[in-house]
């Protein structure tokens, strides 16, 4: 007697495969804020002469698990996940960052206004981009 296969099955395995084969980088804060300075010392904000903006850097320098060097380009899909020192995690666009006053803000959406709570420096665990 034969068992007959759920076509479901393979459905679910190929959508949970294509969902989770992001690539996702990290780096440390001090090196996305030394990447974004740098980026960013002759373009700084008219309104805001003080803020750096994440949407001046092109590509960025970040390292996989392996701690392997790669430079991967900035789209606008490109996300970063900040995950803090109180254990929470926080997801936003990378052109939309901007570093101010010792904190980095931005937004979890192109769309419409979706920005996050400022994040002091000191309060960031670790930053993962995901491309």
């Amino acid at each position: 007697m034969m068992k007959s296969k759920n076509p479901f099955r393979n459905i679910i395995l190929v959508l949970i495969t294509l969902l989770t084969c992001c690539t996702t980088y990290h780096l440390s804060a001090d090196n996305l804020f030394s990447q974004l300075d740098s980026s960013s010392t002759q373009s700084k904000g008219f309104i805001s002469p003080n803020s750096v903006k994440g949407n001046t850097l092109t590509s960025i320098t970040c390292y996989d698990k392996g701690g392997n060097e790669h430079i991967i380009p900035v789209t606008s899909h490109t996300a970063v996940r900040i995950s803090k020192t109180d254990n929470k995690r926080v997801q936003l666009y990378f052109d939309t960052i901007i570093l101010r006053d010792s904190a980095i803000t931005g937004s979890k959406s192109h769309y419409f206004s979706a920005p996050i709570n400022p994040i002091k420096f000191l309060d960031i665990l670790k930053i993962e981009i995901q491309k």
